[in-house]
């Protein structure tokens, strides 16, 4: 078992400057590899090339899928809830030791405030890895009496088991958050992973591969690929015929693909996906907190968020003071360097990511709308002018059937529509191939409750953004995923339930 690595983070990197040579490797079988080809990771900060990252080729795949499925058949495949729940908790541990270079490693690869990476990213790390610690200790399985034809009994009860090897493949958005979310009751439940990051995202990832082994996690268990999707380790890894289970967190075209590559190995997935996601403010509402509310759901992590409102609809009695309301706001947000403590805003994860912003604006004109706020690029005067930033943006004027009001934009974009009753806001609402989430903001408890039922979406905020229970289910409809994770529900992805059936007399 590999230990005892620790990749130094040089501060330089949080703020997109380049400090010595750095090389990310993949991890494989317990033990850290490099060789062939590597690519750079260019800061979304400053534009500048951070360090060099080991792409895996298909030999390179093969190893970790092999490593993984050997790692079943050994010790850990032989250890019950409680010892891998023990293991768990040692990672969290090792995740809050290496807290600061986890930091580092996050603000590095995406350009977003230490204040944020330390509040939200890197606790909830840990707090995945001991929540579904608990949760697979706690959680039982079922068990019947059965009264055979005889008049006997017979007893029936679940046996829960690992799928095998889980590909684990996460977005640049979020990159430690999402992965821990996955990798955490992929590991409770027995399963060894391999895990493919973003090529915007391998810092963190690389970190946990270290972390992994200083919790002494059995080799094989936990592997890291860095790479591309198509014609690299992202296609290899999701057409492997070693792999049993797939979970994609991104865009909907690309778990489209990833399903027609399962289909062939008939492979169990789970993909979280796209959105389009609608805010609801009601004339009721208390509007001090819908405008903040609607600041944090919209701009938060620089719009990069799959929860992220990019559609707001509010009741036309507040319509205009909301409108204006928000606009200042958005106008308000501090720009600045990831290390300062004000600051508010961060840039896109890349050049290309920036000008598919930058479209849609443009986009959003050419349709007809008005610019309330944003629009453009911020200027600087310092080396983040080579970077991936665009202003926080707020929109109105346009109609229902607009490419801006369907097309995801995953940017810190919002468009403000008015609407006269609930009928009507519910329907907008729903107006969208995608349903992943939506927020209401209303006094009405009745109406709320209301909103809960009648909107398509997979989960539903009402007076509030982003709060989190860890054991509630999470997922999406229509283009936004297939399944649910969280509590149990991820346990129902991460196992097989084989029934045992004893005739007792």
């Amino acid at each position: 078992m590999t230990s005892g690595r620790t990749t130094r983070w040089p501060s330089g990197l949080i703020d997109g400057r380049r400090s010595g040579d750095l090389l990310l490797p993949n991890y494989v079988g317990g033990e850290f590899v490099t060789g062939g080809t590597s690519f750079a990771k260019v800061s979304p900060v400053t534009g500048e090339t951070l360090l060099h990252v080991a792409e895996a080729d298909q030999a390179t795949v093969d190893a970790a899928v092999t490593a993984a499925r050997a790692a079943l058949r050994g010790p850990w495949g032989a250890m019950g809830e409680g010892e891998r729940a023990a293991v768990l908790r040692r990672v969290a541990d090792e995740l809050e030791r290496r807290f600061d270079d986890l930091v580092a490693a996050e603000v590095a690869d995406t350009g977003k405030s230490v204040a944020q990476a330390r509040t939200l990213d890197i606790p909830r790390g840990a707090a995945n890895f001991r929540t579904f610690a608990d949760i697979i200790t706690a959680t039982p399985t079922e068990s019947f009496t059965t009264v055979t034809a005889s008049g006997g009994r017979a007893l029936n009860y679940a046996v829960r088991k690992p799928v095998g090897v889980v590909a684990i493949i996460v977005p640049w958005n979020l990159p430690l958050l999402l992965l821990t979310w996955k990798v955490a009751p992929a590991l409770a439940c027995g399963n060894a992973v391999v895990v493919k990051p973003s090529e915007e995202t391998p810092s963190s990832a690389t970190v946990l591969a270290e972390v992994m082994a200083a919790a002494g996690v059995p080799d094989g268990v936990f592997n890291l690929v860095h790479g591309f999707g198509p014609g690299s380790a992202g296609e290899a890894l999701t057409r492997h015929p070693g792999v049993d289970a797939i979970t994609f967190t991104g865009e909907s075209a690309t778990g489209s693909a990833i399903m027609r590559a399962a289909a062939d190995g008939v492979k169990a997935v789970s993909f979280e996906l796209g959105g389009k996601n609608a805010g609801l403010v009601f004339a009721d509402a208390d509007l001090d907190a819908a405008v903040e509310g609607s600041v944090r759901s919209s701009f938060t992590n620089g719009g990069q968020v799959c929860l992220c409102t990019e559609r707001i609809y509010v009741q036309r009695p507040v319509f205009e003071e909301f409108a204006a309301r928000l606009a200042k706001r958005a106008e308000e947000l501090a720009f600045g360097w990831p290390s300062e403590p004000a600051t508010m805003t961060m840039p896109l994860i890349s050049a290309k990511h920036r000008e598919k912003v930058l479209g849609h604006y443009e986009l959003a004109r050419a349709e007809g709308a008005t610019v309330l706020a944003g629009g453009g690029v911020p200027v600087f005067g310092d080396d983040r002018d080579g970077g991936s930033y665009v202003q926080p943006t707020v929109l109105t004027g346009l109609g229902r059937h607009a490419r801006t009001m369907r097309e995801e934009i995953f940017g810190p974009v919002c468009h403000i529509a008015p609407f006269d009753d609930e009928d009507e806001a519910f329907a907008l609402a729903n107006d969208s191939e995608y349903g992943l989430a939506a927020t209401v903001w209303t006094r009405d408890v009745g109406r709320a409750h209301r909103a809960g039922a009648r909107l398509e979406a997979g989960l539903v905020w009402v007076n509030t953004w982003f709060l989190r229970d860890l054991r509630t289910p999470f997922g999406g409809v229509k283009a936004s995923g297939v399944g649910r994770e969280g509590g149990t529900h991820s346990l129902h992805f991460y196992s097989e339930l084989t029934n045992v059936c004893v005739d007792l007399g």
